[in-house]
């Protein structure tokens, strides 16, 4: 990883410089709008030095890039990206409801105002089933995770029949009838989608604690990927945000082998926590930087900065694969010296 990420850039009277040293990211001169923010984060950066006599950016005695041997992702930016389950049946759920307010306006008052209620349920139970359908994918993608803390499935399903019983209601008057068809749209929209998942799915004979723990790392580390992507949207670079959802595979791919073996959380914390908060802090002040001046040189020390991030989170999940190898063959060792021991006492 690189030592020290610098980015300057002058305008006027004020020098703007981010980097990462000992695990603090500053700004000393002012933003001319206010003040710079101060974001924490220990990174190992780099900052590339360039010149007649090193052409490949490197430092004395470094490898150049291209001796690198982390393995590249080198996938589309959509690889891996699964459309939204039920995509077409949730957009229908929020089309249709639109629909009401062509015609509620013509009728009276107690009809108006019920089938606006009624068009209001559908829409929020559409917005409820959407996140829940996410959240189940999420859930089914990990290996060990809590269930939703809302069973958004399960709400949305309940608006939708209140949804129905208000629209049936206020055209017919006829409460049984609103009823017994509200009932009929919930059991097919929970049958049509699904429960949420009910209880948290972990590994057998791993305890719950330390299913927990994990659980709630990868939960945080996946609210900092979050924080990552919504920050740098703004800076309104397509090939950037494909860039950033690269690493984003790479850093989720650590997530499943720590899943996959638990004894792994020691050796990623740093990473899971001090490194990718540092990324995340990283891409809010180059997003702050570019989408002012859109400097060149500032996407290119990103887009740097970018690819030493990857390739340590790949030489990291790597390493805990090749550690985790090592285990299994040293557990095989000892079993076979205890049964060639076994044999001898036999023997004898």
């Amino acid at each position: 990883m690189r030592a020290a990420l610098g980015l300057k850039r002058q305008r006027g009277e004020h020098e703007f410089e981010f980097s990462a040293g000992r695990g603090l990211f500053r700004a000393d001169d002012h933003h001319p709008d206010g003040h710079f923010r101060r974001v924490r984060g220990a990174l190992i950066m780099a900052k590339r030095y360039g010149g007649e006599f090193s052409p490949k950016g490197q430092r004395d005695g470094t490898p150049s890039r291209e001796m690198v041997t982390a393995e590249r992702i080198t996938h589309a930016n959509f690889a891996g990206r699964k459309p939204l389950r039920h995509g077409a049946k949730i957009n229908m759920m929020f089309v249709l409801p639109l629909l009401t307010f062509l015609s509620a306006f013509f009728q009276p008052v107690a009809a108006m105002a019920t089938d606006l209620a009624g068009a209001a349920a559908l829409l929020l139970a559409a917005w409820l089933t959407r996140d829940g359908v996410r959240a189940e994918d999420a859930f089914n993608e990990r290996v060990i995770a809590r269930r939703p803390a809302i069973p958004r499935k399960i709400f949305g399903a309940g608006l939708t029949g209140i949804g129905v019983f208000l629209l049936v209601f206020g055209g017919q008057w006829n409460l049984i009838a609103g009823l017994l068809i509200g009932i009929i749209a919930a059991a097919l929209h929970l049958f049509s989608f699904g429960l949420d998942p009910l209880q948290d799915k972990g590994l057998e004979g791993v305890d719950r604690h330390q299913t927990d723990r994990i659980a709630r790392k990868i939960e945080e580390a996946e609210r900092v990927l979050d924080e990552m992507t919504a920050a740098i949207k703004r800076a309104r670079d397509r090939e950037i945000e494909g860039r950033v959802a690269r690493f984003e595979e790479t850093v989720r791919a650590m997530f499943r082998q720590v899943e996959a073996d638990p004894r792994d959380l020691t050796a990623s914390r740093r990473y899971l926590g001090v490194y990718l908060q540092g990324a995340r802090d990283a891409t809010v002040q180059f997003a702050d930087l570019y989408e002012r001046n859109r400097d060149t040189s500032v996407r290119a020390d990103y887009l740097a900065f970018l690819d030493d991030m990857e390739t340590n989170f790949a030489l990291r999940t790597q390493k805990m694969l090749t550690d985790d190898r090592a285990s299994l063959d040293i557990e095989i060792e000892v079993l076979r010296e205890r049964l060639n021991r076994e044999n001898l006492r036999t023997e004898g």
